[in-house]
């Protein structure tokens, strides 16, 4: 977290304004916890619009889209917790360091963002304290709570890519990224690999080793706990029956690979 800035920090979010994040099936009893760092859309009333318009605000640099919908399904699914952010990344992104410069993004794919140019302290504060930090905290309670309860779970962080990112079609469906620990992502590929016609990325279309996410290291590293980070192309899962359809292949997918108690060993 950032330090004091030195004065009053105002309140971001008012009556009307939702609520920071999503607790989604919050007592599930499944051995995973899933959690959506760019679920949500929203932005806080006293923002309007970040100077953009809305549909610039629709596109993928705004949200992860449909993530939020999968989410919703998996977690019922298999059972499983799962924390969504409610908020826009471009408001805050809840999967950046606070000192890294992309943490409220200046430009986005090429789009500038005029409400975030020139913010003082005190406005960089205020959307920390409104919406990373409480967002963060739920995970975390989310995780202590299947940590005290036993046994520990698996980590599984959702993410959705744009098909076409600097004039190149990606081809992947899904990406798994992963840095250090292969207990969850190394089999998580090789049975998505199974499914008929999948083409399936190996720290694509983003890399887990480049060390810019915040979440992963944060709430899962940092307890020793199995995870990956799964990110599916965007258009396929655009609508609900694309969402139904793809949540319904990482269903089968995500209880196989979860069933098999070396994904949870401790590591050597």
């Amino acid at each position: 977290m950032a330090g004091d800035t030195g004065g009053a920090v105002p309140d971001l979010l008012g009556p009307g304004d939702p609520p920071p994040f999503e607790l989604v099936n919050p007592e599930g009893r499944g051995r995973l916890v899933l959690f959506s760092d760019h679920a949500g859309r929203a932005i806080p009333r006293r923002l309007g619009t970040l100077g953009l318009t809305q549909a610039q605000l629709d596109q993928h640099i705004g949200w992860d889209i449909g993530i939020g919908a999968l989410a919703h399904r998996l977690a019922a699914a298999l059972d499983a917790p799962a924390v969504l952010c409610t908020y826009s990344r471009l408001v805050i992104d809840c999967n950046r360091r606070l000192d890294d410069p992309t943490s409220i993004a200046q430009e986005s794919d090429r789009i500038l963002v005029p409400g975030n140019r020139g913010l003082s302290a005190a406005e960089r504060k205020a959307r920390q304290q409104a919406i990373f930090a409480p967002y963060h905290r739920a995970v975390s309670d989310v995780i202590a709570r299947k940590i005290a309860e036993g046994p520990a779970p698996a980590i599984l962080s959702l993410h959705s890519f744009t098909p076409t990112m600097n004039d190149f079609a990606r081809p992947w469906h899904v990406g798994v990224l992963w840095h250090r620990d292969p207990r969850f992502p190394v089999p998580l590929m090789a049975r998505l690999l199974q499914e008929p016609g999948l083409i399936v990325g190996d720290n694509e279309p983003y890399s887990g080793r480049d060390e810019h996410g915040y979440s992963i290291p944060a709430h899962a590293e940092a307890h020793g706990l199995p995870h990956a980070l799964i990110e599916m192309r965007q258009d396929l899962i655009g609508d609900e029956d694309g969402v139904a359809r793809w949540a319904d292949c990482l269903v089968r997918v995500l209880k196989d690979v979860l069933a098999d108690e070396r994904v949870y060993a401790p590591r050597g």
